[in-house]
């Protein structure tokens, strides 16, 4: 027994290839020599119905340009959709991506996450500049070899920019202190960095690379990542979109790929939070403005 569903496809096809037969029978009857309006009232088929032509389809270019990007981006939503188009000058109403969006088929399938008990959620201060506050993690993955990658992932929480993601096969405090020397000199140094309870993070060489440069160590508490907030929503953001798409077949590749990534993050991906700007346009308009960073907001519907 067929279901509603099935049985209402069933039906529409039926009816498209009748209508489909009837018009050829009505072509045929003509040209063996009988009237137009007598094979119409034979066949019992209205003259309108003949002559219809199917308008075009005008959104035809927007759908293409929507696969194209989420052929590109595949774990993009529809939201995030829609701010690249407008990203790209294109004035269009979110409801109407959205439309295109689902008849194409090309929603996001979730993955399947590990439910972990709730637990009471601290607010997190937001810093009103670039370089007041960064955040460390550590994220992992493997190569086509089998061996290890360490990720160290570094956040500036105030514009949300990916400072650096370094892979390594192995990172250790005193290579880490010299990441951050290197970071240093391109960017500047922050007033607080804030990390987890890692090894890497609370050993001697980080205290005392923090000491001697006048840095503050904020530690969160074990077994509470919602105190590290940003960088934890930056990590999700990294596996997701990079690490889960590529197969990396050795070291080398893995850093073209993830920096590649990083730079497209920083300059060309449109972050929900900061209002539908990307995290580099937000840094300069933080720079411009010379005030505290405003309350997140949400262009229009996102």
């Amino acid at each position: 027994m067929t279901t509603g569903n099935g049985g209402h496809s069933r039906g529409a096809e039926k009816k498209v290839v009748s209508a489909a037969a009837r018009l050829d029978v009505v072509r045929f009857m003509v040209s063996s020599g009988l009237s137009e309006r007598r094979a119409l009232h034979v066949i019992r088929m209205s003259a309108s119905a003949l002559r219809y032509q199917a308008a075009p389809d005008r959104n035809k270019a927007l759908r293409e340009r929507i696969v194209a990007l989420a052929h590109r981006h595949r774990r993009y939503g529809a939201g995030m959709i829609y701010l690249k188009l407008r990203q790209a000058g294109e004035r269009v109403n979110h409801k109407r991506v959205e439309r295109l969006y689902a008849a194409a088929r090309l929603q996001v399938k979730r993955r399947k996450r590990k439910k972990v008990s709730t637990s009471e959620r601290k607010p997190l201060g937001r810093p009103c500049a670039a370089n007041q506050v960064w955040s460390m993690d550590f994220v992992f993955d493997r190569t086509a070899e089998g061996r290890v990658i360490k990720n160290l992932t570094v956040v500036d929480d105030a514009t949300h920019e990916a400072v650096a993601i370094v892979p390594e096969q192995a990172i250790g405090g005193l290579f880490l202190t010299r990441i951050l020397d290197q970071l240093v000199l391109q960017r500047g140094l922050p007033s607080a960095i804030r990390t987890d309870n890692g090894k890497e993070f609370c050993g001697r060489a980080m205290l005392s690379w923090a000491h001697l440069r006048g840095v503050a160590l904020f530690l969160i508490e074990p077994g509470k990542p919602n105190q590290n907030a940003y960088i934890e929503s930056f990590n999700g953001r990294f596996r997701d979109e990079c690490l889960n798409e590529h197969w990396f077949t050795n070291l080398h590749h893995a850093k073209v790929v993830i920096e590649a990534w990083r730079r497209e993050y920083n300059e060309e991906r449109p972050k929900k939070c900061l209002g539908g700007l990307t995290p580099s346009a937000y840094a300069e308009q933080l720079v411009v403005r010379h005030d505290k960073v405003t309350s997140d907001s949400k262009p229009g519907c996102y």
